[in-house]
């Protein structure tokens, strides 16, 4: 039996999440849990928490012991973009992009 958990707009790129996501896929929940508290990215923070939720959905459902559950799929998709504008010299602009992106993680027994 699989669970998942879902993030919507985060506001991280999602290339920087995609380099956190794939060191954990394959591994178990709580392993993958204990690396992720570890890594020095930001993102890291924001996988560990979607990690935490699709543990704690595994546990709402009985489906199997969390702990012990891996993780069958991480993707990343990309969000919609956020544009800003920032003052240049001689009137210009220049525009920033502000990315953000889709999380989910699949557990399975």
């Amino acid at each position: 039996m699989t669970t998942q958990s879902m993030l919507r707009y985060a506001r991280v790129s999602p290339t920087k999440v995609r380099r956190v996501a794939n060191l954990i896929k394959g591994q178990k929940a709580g392993d993958a849990l204990v690396t992720l508290n570890f890594l020095p990215h930001r993102s890291a923070l924001i996988v560990a928490k979607i990690l935490k939720s699709a543990m704690a959905n595994a546990e709402q459902k009985k489906v199997a012991d969390p702990e012990s559950m891996k993780i069958v799929k991480a993707v990343v998709d990309q969000g919609p973009t956020i544009k800003r504008m920032m003052p240049r010299a001689m009137g210009r602009a220049d525009v920033i992009k502000k990315r953000t992106s889709h999380i989910t993680l699949v557990l399975e027994e």
